[in-house]
């Protein structure tokens, strides 16, 4: 009895706290707390770099400010809009964000896939291409823009000079008379060119999310699929491409809201030419805020990149979350 009091008696000594040490002690194992503490960085990084901008643009476009007189205490209304949507530039600059938009989607899926595809099998030379993947998406994108420039230049492209050797260009050739392809002062070449920088950039990362998906697929599937018989592409379909749907998605909206409201690849190639051919909404948005002078313009053709990608991120996520189910 004595030992079992003497234990009770020094057992309570040492479990009875003083209330400030267990109040300590409680915020700091609070799940809740902790958690706001280790996302407060973000969140003012996010309020700082967003939100302020954001807001700021809302204000402006509500206004008459420009370069000479940025007050936003002039309150015009939706003039800016009116004026904006009323500009046949508007309908050049969207028609050129979806076209370049859809048709880096389309190609960036179909070379993420055969990349995919080709970095999940064992083959020489397997680490030094994983290295090179990331050159793109790693490499400055001043720098890049000054291989592009040179690799489609009017008249020192080696691009052009290898069709001329193989008998593509030139005179009497099935691309034509002309010993250049002017790939820059062409409408569709201009396009073109634009969408293929803008693959060539966002690959290496949208690989990436998608590989790790395909290697956490068992193997053991695919060998069970080839010993029923199925074939590579039935395979492709019906295994490889279901298991990866989410992470498609992600890469596929992660791409969407990088290039539609991107404007650095058409500033440092294109520059909106040939004409308005591949001037997109970002780029007109520059050209009428800032070299323009017309600052509440320019904010509000930058506010109607905001609902676009809005709509576009609210339906890939819950494709996503459909797939989840």
């Amino acid at each position: 009895m004595r030992n079992e009091e003497g234990f009770s008696r020094r057992g309570a000594a040492e479990y009875t706290k003083p209330p400030q040490q267990r109040a300590r002690i409680g915020i700091a194992d609070r799940d809740d707390v902790v958690g706001a503490l280790m996302l407060a960085p973000a969140v003012i990084y996010v309020i700082a770099l967003v939100a302020m901008p954001f807001f700021l643009a809302i204000a402006l476009s509500l206004s008459g400010a420009t370069v000479g007189n940025p007050a936003i205490q002039q309150f015009v209304g939706l003039d800016n809009f009116i004026s904006v949507v009323r500009d046949a530039a508007f309908m050049f600059a969207l028609r050129n964000s979806i076209i370049i938009t859809v048709a880096t989607l389309v190609l960036l899926t179909i070379l993420t896939i055969l990349q995919v595809e080709l970095l999940a099998r064992d083959f020489p030379g397997k680490r030094l291409a994983q290295i090179l993947l990331i050159l793109p998406w790693a490499m400055p994108v001043a720098l890049a823009a000054v291989g592009w420039l040179w690799l489609l230049d009017s008249e020192f492209s080696p691009i052009d000079w290898i069709l001329r050797a193989v008998g593509l260009l030139g005179p009497g050739t099935v691309l034509g008379p002309a010993n250049n392809l002017f790939y820059l002062g062409r409408e569709w070449l201009g396009i073109g060119a634009v969408v293929i920088i803008n693959v060539w950039r966002a690959l290496p990362l949208s690989t990436i999310i998608v590989l790790a998906g395909r290697t956490a697929i068992p193997n053991e599937l695919f060998e069970q699929a080839e010993l029923d018989g199925a074939g590579y592409f039935r395979i492709l379909f019906q295994i490889t491409l279901p298991a990866l749907a989410i992470l498609l998605i992600v890469a596929i909206l992660f791409t969407v809201l990088v290039i539609f409201g991107d404007m650095t690849v058409v500033a440092l190639t294109t520059r909106g030419g040939p004409g308005y051919t591949t001037e997109i909404l970002p780029y007109w948005a520059y050209l009428k805020g800032i070299q323009g002078g017309a600052l509440s313009q320019g904010a509000a053709i930058a506010l109607f990149l905001f609902p676009v990608l809005l709509a576009v991120s609210i339906l890939a996520l819950r494709m996503a979350y459909r797939r989840q189910e």
